[in-house]
């Protein structure tokens, strides 16, 4: 599932959605209705009281090494469940406290707390950095390599990330699974990354676990997704609702069959309006403009578009919503678009961030270095659909239509990710 942001030519969208067969809807509202508003925030208000119990413990003046990482882990669940980026920071500055003073055996553990906090934060360099020193010291190698495969493929050291998953490599290790499963997606191979993910959720099940279940049904069902098997996407974060009701994320991902597969926008908005309410996140607010885009009610999706903006004026988000403002500020602002997407290229360098490169250069009518930038860093290298849309686009401007053909027909096939404003603009390269 991707969050497109806002993008125009509607017009072409309802041409393509008249185009389509009407088929009997995958979703139903008496399947997910009770996880609404039951118990929405659940999992949220059990992070408050773990946050108290901690801080209590802590006491004002104690240094407290055994509870600083405790108290830690609380303000990331308090962030995750409810959204505020405080709570991330404060988790930051007590792992930080808690390396200054605990011992090199305990050190190494809040180390790989703060990489996964920075990783959170998409500071993936220092994630890396830490993971790596850490790595060459007292350390607990095997964990510690599970971080290292995370942190390098999140700023494109694909190589290094190879490396480690040799040496990872256990075909019955759940830690395993879900990173092998990443790394054939990023090759291109959903259908094995689809088989890794059902052995991992094989063993989630036969271990009862229900954290390994529930990261496991949500991350599975979005693969389904991508794969085109929309029913099994739904039955998986179904499931998941019934382990865990306040799932912000796999209300988003219903949301996007809603809206995506369905065209209904109004339930879709219907279950975001909840989630705003319980999980205010700002990405919801480009969900709910491009609904709007699609519904051609422009004021609706520029007053969202707004919003996220407004929230997102927050330095301590630091570049966590960076890929997002660019396609925002593409059209409106594509200075100010190019400058954060080279601040992306080099927090990552990926063909991720290159594709959004080369699309702020295009829009500054740069269309001669965009069309290097995907030939350096994008083509045959990601099979993201994002990056191919960009890419034919760049090779369109650049009347390289041998080369628009078969993206094009690649993107047709991925019309569900996308999302219909985007298909609708695939259909015209």
């Amino acid at each position: 599932m991707k969050n497109i942001g806002y993008i125009m030519l509607l017009s072409l969208c309802f041409i393509a959605c008249n185009n389509e067969p009407k088929q009997a809807p995958i979703t139903n509202s008496n399947d997910y209705n009770k996880y609404l508003e039951q118990d929405a925030k659940a999992s949220y208000k059990a992070a408050i009281t773990e946050k108290k119990f901690w801080s209590n413990r802590l006491g004002a003046d104690s240094t407290g090494i055994g509870d600083l990482g405790p108290l830690a882990g609380a303000y990331t669940r308090i962030f995750q469940t409810g959204g505020a980026i405080e709570n991330l920071k404060k988790a930051e500055a007590l792992y930080n406290k808690a390396i200054a003073v605990a011992s090199p055996i305990l050190k190494d553990s809040y180390v790989r707390a703060l990489a996964h906090n920075y990783i959170s934060q998409h500071r993936f360099k220092e994630a890396n950095a830490m993971l790596e020193k850490s790595y060459a010291g007292p350390s607990n190698k095997h964990a510690t390599e599970l971080m290292l495969f995370d942190s390098y493929m999140e700023i494109g050291a694909y190589n290094k990330a190879n490396e480690v998953l040799i040496k990872l490599k256990n075909n019955s290790d759940y830690n395993y699974l879900i990173r092998v499963a990443k790394w054939s997606d990023h090759n291109g191979d959903l259908d094995a990354a689809i088989r890794y993910l059902e052995k991992a959720r094989d063993i989630a099940e036969s271990r009862d676990s229900k954290p390994l279940k529930i990261w496991t049904y949500s991350n599975i069902a979005d693969f389904y997704g991508h794969d085109g098997n929309i029913k099994a996407s739904y039955d998986h974060y179904l499931k998941t609702l019934e382990l865990q009701p306040d799932n912000a994320y796999v209300k988003k991902g219903i949301v996007w069959i809603l809206y995506s597969k369905e065209r209904n926008t109004k339930e879709a908005n219907r279950i975001l309006d909840t989630l705003i309410k319980n999980h205010n996140i700002p990405d919801y607010y480009l969900l709910k403009a491009e609904m709007a885009e699609f519904e051609n009610d422009q004021q609706t999706a520029e007053k969202y578009t707004n919003k996220f903006l407004e929230a997102t004026d927050n330095e301590k988000y630091g570049g966590m919503y960076n890929t997002y403002k660019i396609e925002v500020l593409v059209n409106s602002n594509p200075t100010a678009a190019l400058q954060l997407a080279k601040a992306e290229v080099k927090n990552r360098a990926t063909p991720e961030t290159y594709h959004l490169l080369a699309l702020a250069q295009l829009k500054n009518g740069l269309k001669t270095k965009a069309l290097q930038t995907i030939e350096q860093h994008v083509a045959n290298k990601s099979p993201e659909p994002m990056a191919l849309f960009h890419s034919a686009m760049v090779y369109k401007a650049n009347g390289l239509s041998k080369k628009v053909r078969p993206l094009k027909e690649l993107l047709l096939e991925a019309s569900y990710e996308l999302g219909p404003v985007i298909a609708a603009q695939v259909a015209e390269l």
